[in-house]
């Protein structure tokens, strides 16, 4: 049995074929890629993945703006020669789970020959966009996996990840995306991870669960999609105000926030944080307050890295498997610039690494916890923060 032909083989062999019985000649102009898509019945990413690989072997080109045009075969493009090298654009590049990631892509691509050039971008648009326009205008690279900066946010800089496409250079991304790229992507089923989360925490007995996410990155709001199907699959009460957001900058700050936080959490027995990074700093504040958890306020968190277990009160939180990202990662780019088509969406799932941030809830009238006064900030006999 033959095996299916993958369809941006489709449309190249039918691209080389109408040139074959003269329906195209060099000059012509192809069919534009929403016409390609209805005819195959396939993404735009497909097409883009097969107009790149005709670029490639010197049948077409393409005139921004214009179209995509069949090459005089006597000055036909050379096929494009490889560099060997590999674009890795993350937002940080020691600070928590960024360094696995690079170190797990650095060995799948030294296995195949190819080296790595690492830039970071702070999570910064105007960053990102700089690296993006080095990597359009120097042609030094075979592929790029870029994690998105601030994709809850509008970006700029989409177009250019557009052009890099369109020169046949392959992008992949990882961590995160940008949906309104067609680019595929390897990433934590983030939606999932919230909703399990906080599922953990209404099987403990919580039911005025309080959540901070991260706003400016896309991560934030699919867990928070999650954390609200959760609640809303069990009928427990979701309370807005209980629910804080902050970006990358206010993440720095939070410690200085520390009676406003307080005073968003106040009436909850759990925190869902938006990944190991926030339920570390809001350890700190509790401590500084003497709110003890999970006494006081149990927290759960998301991306289980190495944080989680070196926190003071090691942190219950769900699995991010990184390795496993990086590896498919570097395995899809490797097909991609081979010419082959991948999965547009790859979400990996992991369950919850259980340790000493949660407790369960005691209703008040069973066993009362003992309440904390200090600086303003106490909880009553069910558990829940409270302000005088």
């Amino acid at each position: 049995m033959e095996e299916p032909v993958a369809k941006y083989k489709e449309i190249c062999l039918w691209v080389k074929k109408r040139l074959e019985n003269g329906e195209l000649k060099p000059g012509d102009r192809i069919e534009s890629e929403y016409k390609l898509c209805s005819r195959f019945q396939v993404s735009r990413q497909t097409v883009r993945h097969a107009i790149a690989v005709l670029e490639q072997e010197g049948i077409v080109h393409r005139q921004q703006g214009s179209g995509t045009y069949i090459n005089d075969i006597a000055n036909a493009v050379p096929k494009k020669e490889r560099t060997m090298q590999i674009a890795v654009m993350t937002t940080f590049v020691q600070e928590y789970i960024f360094a696995s990631i690079i170190r797990e892509l650095e060995a799948q691509f030294s296995d195949a020959e190819y080296n790595l050039q690492i830039s970071v971008t702070n999570n910064s648009v105007e960053k990102e966009r700089f690296i993006l326009k080095n990597i359009l205008t120097k042609h030094t690279v075979d592929g790029l996996i870029a994690e998105t900066t601030r994709s809850g946010l509008p970006n700029p800089n989409l177009n250019i990840y557009r052009k890099i496409m369109e020169r046949g250079i392959p992008v992949l991304f990882i961590n995160s995306y940008y949906p309104r790229l067609e680019a595929p992507h390897v990433s934590l089923n983030d939606k999932l991870a919230g909703k399990l989360v906080t599922e953990y925490l209404l099987q403990q007995g919580h039911r005025n669960i309080a959540a901070i996410f991260k706003c400016d990155d896309g991560q934030g709001h699919q867990r928070y999609a999650g954390y609200l199907e959760a609640l809303m699959e069990s009928d427990a009460k979701i309370n807005d105000r209980c629910v804080v957001w902050v970006d990358t900058e206010l993440m720095s700050a939070m410690e200085q926030g520390a009676q406003w936080l307080f005073g968003r959490l106040e009436g909850c027995t759990a925190c869902v944080c938006y990944n190991d990074e926030v339920a570390s700093k809001l350890l700190s504040i509790c401590k500084a307050n003497h709110v003890r958890v999970p006494e006081d306020l149990s927290v759960i968190s998301i991306d289980n890295s190495d944080m989680a277990s070196y926190c003071e009160v090691p942190l219950t939180s769900a699995e991010n498997p990184i390795q496993d990202m990086a590896r498919i990662a570097a395995l899809h780019m490797l097909d991609l610039i081979n010419g082959k088509e991948v999965p547009h969406s790859t979400e990996l799932e992991g369950g919850i690494v259980v340790r000493e941030s949660v407790a369960p809830f005691i209703p008040a009238g069973n066993e009362p916890r003992v309440a904390v006064h200090t600086h303003g900030v106490h909880s009553n006999s069910n558990g829940a923060l409270t302000m005088p």
